[in-house]
């Protein structure tokens, strides 16, 4: 049966096949030890909730896509850009989760039947975590079969 296992599992790979990607966590984000600076850039999958319908599963997701942001002790020169990274992280997290979007939308996970349904939003956070650290929310949601018989 496909189901909460192959669905995490499928996206953790993928994520992970991402030269961007280091770590994928899941689960309760307050739980992981987001102080190892190793494991960044860090994605983090979120199962929100699952409806099934008729022969379909639906799984309403979140993805955060996030890396440290590395401040230059180097004198501000160009106040739009900064002296830290921000911008470069910005830009590389969201290819990441652009990347997984448009498998899901018509590449081999599409084909898999790990379907995009909707439109996925992507949100950017700054400093959300204890350490200072940048990225992406994304918010979507995939269909696949519900093989369960009731035979």
């Amino acid at each position: 049966m496909k189901g909460f296992y192959q669905v995490t599992q499928v996206m953790k790979d993928q994520l992970l096949a991402d030269v961007n990607v280091n770590t994928v966590t899941t689960g309760d984000i307050t739980k992981i030890d987001l102080d190892k600076q190793s494991m960044f850039p860090l994605s983090h999958i979120i199962v929100n909730n699952v409806n099934n319908e008729d022969n379909i599963l639906r799984f309403s997701m979140s993805i955060l896509a996030m890396d440290v942001v590395d401040v230059s002790s180097e004198e501000v020169v160009d106040i739009f850009v900064g002296n830290n990274n921000e911008q470069d992280i910005l830009n590389t997290q969201l290819a990441v989760l652009n990347k997984l979007v448009q498998v899901l939308r018509g590449g081999d996970l599409y084909n898999d039947l790990y379907q995009l349904d909707g439109n996925p939003n992507f949100e950017p956070f700054y400093d959300r975590f204890a350490n200072e650290m940048a990225g992406w929310a994304l918010s979507f949601e995939i269909i696949i079969p519900n093989d369960i018989s009731i035979c």
